[in-house]
């Protein structure tokens, strides 16, 4: 069973910067496609703000296109997400999940693996 560990949240003012971590254990990391997750305060659904596939391709949803940056490390197990210029409106708990099947009928990414405890990013000044 997949465990996730997410981690480098925290307090920053608008315009700062931070990099999330997620670290995977018991999962055949290298092939997956992968992804940082955002819940805002006071919502239920989590939002899918980026992906990167086994081979390095990358996508990102518009409100974080050109300030968010994912990787990943297959010989650690770990993905990142670096976020740059961040604003009040990134505020959430941010998810990895290291194991997204496509949806052909919606055409969207679903989660497979176990969700994290989460990471939380607050951007105030």
């Amino acid at each position: 069973q997949v465990q996730l560990v997410e981690s480098g949240g925290g307090l920053v003012q608008p315009g700062e910067s931070l990099r999330l971590s997620c670290v995977a254990s018991g999962s055949i990391f290298s092939i997956n496609t992968m992804g940082w997750y955002r819940q805002a305060p006071g919502k239920q659904q989590r939002e899918l703000v980026a992906t990167i596939t086994n081979v390095g391709i990358t996508n990102y949803a518009d409100s974080v296109k050109g300030r968010f940056t994912i990787s990943r490390d297959n010989a650690k197990k770990t993905m990142y997400l670096r976020m740059i210029s961040l604003k009040p409106e990134d505020t959430g708990v941010y998810y990895c999940n290291t194991e997204l099947r496509w949806d052909t009928y919606y055409r969207v990414y679903a989660p497979v693996a176990s969700w994290g405890q989460g990471t939380r990013v607050t951007v105030s000044s």
